[in-house]
């Protein structure tokens, strides 16, 4: 195994801060969470100044405060980025333009030099943990908010992906999710349509999960179980005895990305999207368990015979488990939209958690929910967005609800409803990208296919205890 104490640190100053060093297992939290909040307060603080005096003074730089805002968020890199991606796929959680802008932001994070990488693995795994691998790459294989991954061989063969977190990631979380909060206050008090108390809620409650590696692990163990009959989803197994709370040691899963196949034959993008429908609405329907994230980053795609196969499910930070009635509303909403069933319809949103409707704020609702399950409701072969221009898709509707709102509003978004539309939002994304061509009412139908509330419940609390989560 190479190894090269002299390596150069990156700038960062996460890394190149001694409180940002770890210490007897962790960095000082209080001096790096203090100076994680002069970074941040600085930048977000300076634009959110200069949003409210254009507002103050009746103004309208929506655009130029929307770049200046993505622009002082790129600059930070870390999990706010995570945070702005997450609010850039909320329906009105922020105006139009910033969400446009925030999301532009890729979680692009310096990657940690490798006198760092020494450090942090020794501090996991203990000061002989070379020789616990075959090999193991000094140049990480990828670099995203929390942490980045190194490719390596076990002392058995097996070829694994190592995922190491950078220092001090809980302290710089708390700073940012702190910061996440002002800028939706902000937010709230110059455009209150949507109140987004739970939403800020919801978003730092996955993303202090993400800090987990043992959590990431069972969760992987718990996909695992639920997809054990899909062979068109692989879930890389987990090595324990190389996980710790901030390392998590997978298999490695060979795999081109998604975008390497967005020219190929019909068939070829069909058989991905198969793949993906499956990964994403199986668990949620039988188990009530969805991923949270389906971004590019999050799979590749695995070959057979010189054509894909599948898709290999990569991370297992961002798992939202529901509870089954929740799901139960998600089938009640989309059979009360295939038959006109008001009454389904205002029963499904009020088992969500939407409280206090006014038969005003059940139609805005409906028109977000039509542009959701339209592909669902749809029985024939189509793409997702059904001849609208991919840079359109979902604005219409976005504008519609915005207006609506703000005549009608505001409505709090009860937590469970993020994530769930956050995934079927990007899961519709990578439809766009590959041009797939579905009934995706026919593969709704058979995922929800004798659905009983109870069932999911027997399944999900199996599942569960299988994995470690229970």
């Amino acid at each position: 195994m190479a190894d090269d104490p002299s390596a150069d640190d990156p700038s960062d100053a996460r890394f190149t801060d001694p409180a940002a060093a770890p210490r007897d297992g962790e960095a000082n939290r209080l001096s790096a969470r203090t100076a994680r909040y002069a970074r941040v307060g600085t930048k977000v603080g300076g634009v959110a100044a200069r949003i409210a005096g254009t507002r103050l003074f009746g103004l309208d730089r929506q655009q130029g405060d929307a770049a200046a805002l993505a622009a002082a968020l790129g600059g930070l890199k870390g999990p706010i980025m995570k945070v702005a991606q997450l609010l850039a796929t909320i329906p009105d959680a922020l105006p139009p333009e910033y969400a446009a802008e925030l999301a532009t932001l890729q979680n692009q994070a310096p990657p940690m030099g490798w006198a760092f990488v020494k450090r942090r693995m020794m501090a996991e795994l203990g000061p002989d943990w070379a020789r616990r691998f075959a090999a193991f790459e000094k140049e990480p294989a990828a670099a995203a908010s929390l942490g980045q991954v190194h490719r390596a061989t076990t002392l058995d063969g097996a070829e694994v992906a190592v995922k190491l977190q950078y220092p001090d990631m809980q302290s710089a979380v708390e700073a940012d999710l702190k910061q996440l909060g002002m800028v939706l206050a902000l937010h709230r008090r110059m455009d209150p349509a949507i109140d987004t108390t739970e939403i800020a809620q919801e978003i730092g409650a996955r993303v202090r999960e993400e800090l987990d590696y043992r959590r990431e692990a069972a969760h992987a163990a718990l996909y695992a179980e639920m997809l054990r009959d899909v062979p068109t989803v692989r879930v890389p197994g987990v090595h324990r005895e190389l996980s710790t709370g901030r390392l998590l040691t997978l298999d490695w899963l060979e795999g081109r990305r998604l975008l390497d196949h967005v020219e190929a034959p019909l068939e070829a993008r069909n058989a991905i999207a198969h793949a993906m429908f499956a990964a994403w609405w199986l668990p949620f329907a039988r188990f009530g368990v969805i991923h949270g994230d389906p971004h590019l980053g999050n799979y590749t795609v695995f070959e057979a015979q010189g054509s894909p196969a599948g898709i290999n499910l990569l991370d297992y930070g961002c798992i939202r488990v529901f509870p089954p009635a929740f799901v139960g509303g998600v089938v009640d909403l989309y059979r009360g939209l295939q038959t006109g069933d008001d009454a389904r319809i205002v029963h499904a949103y009020e088992t969500w958690g939407f409280r206090g409707l006014s038969r005003e704020l059940i139609d805005v609702l409906n028109i977000w929910a039509g542009f959701i399950y339209g592909p669902l409701l749809d029985d024939r072969v189509r793409t997702v967005a059904d001849g609208v221009a991919p840079g359109e898709y979902g604005r219409r509707e976005a504008f519609r609800v915005h207006k609506a709102l703000k005549e009608k509003g505001p409505v709090r978004v009860p937590r469970e409803f993020v994530f769930m539309d956050r995934a079927a939002i990007g899961l519709g994304g990578v439809f766009l990208h590959l041009k797939a061509q579905m009934n995706f009412h026919a593969l709704f139908e058979d995922a929800i296919a004798d659905f009983e509330v109870g069932q999911v419940a027997a399944r999900q609390g199996a599942a569960l205890a299988r994995a470690g989560l229970a």
